[in-house]
């Protein structure tokens, strides 16, 4: 497994709508692994194709705590096919925007139905925080970050904030 690199908001890679993985390969299987290691090394709980430079709908989580063992979870081309009609705030965070964080509302609860690992098709019925990064993953296979929810003056702001720090970390890389 390889440790990939994240690609950084704002990146016209992130807002691309994502293509359906055609054949759950090892090819697909080995994404998925280097995914979760990139994905723990962050640290993070969720990581989807397009944030490694990969136009594919996949995504990875894992919600374990820190005392608890870990639950890796591999969706491939996930779809939502339930909903709550009530809905939650959760403070969203995300690994293509570090360090900014901002509430969003989403539903409750989501059932979705994606193929695993070995290309078997499974449905997953996720609410607390699972339920929030599944929605959160699955927005960006559709090219919407956690800010596209949020107001224009917030997410302007750290969006700003993210396109200087990417040109601070630019110089210093010019630099060394």
């Amino acid at each position: 497994m390889a440790k990939l690199p994240i690609i950084l908001a704002p990146d016209p890679a992130l807002k691309l709508k994502c293509t359906l993985v055609e054949t759950v390969d090892d090819e697909i299987r080995r994404l998925a692994g280097d995914m979760l290691e990139t994905m723990y090394a962050a640290p993070g709980i969720g990581l989807a194709a397009p944030q490694v430079g990969v136009s594919k709908r996949l995504l990875v989580i894992d919600t374990a705590r820190d005392d608890e063992e870990p639950r890796p979870l591999c969706l491939i081309n996930p779809e939502i096919v339930d909903v709550s009609e009530e809905d939650n705030l959760h403070e969203e965070g995300c690994l293509s925007l570090p360090e900014h964080y901002a509430d969003v509302v989403r539903p409750t609860w989501v059932k979705v139905r994606y193929l695993d690992r070995d290309g078997k098709t499974q449905e997953l019925h996720a609410d607390e925080l699972l339920g929030t990064c599944v929605q959160h993953e699955m927005d960006h296979l559709d090219g919407i970050l956690f800010v596209d929810h949020i107001s224009a003056l917030k997410r302007n702001m750290i969006l700003r904030k993210m396109v200087k720090t990417k040109k601070l970390n630019a110089r210093d890389e010019a630099a060394d």
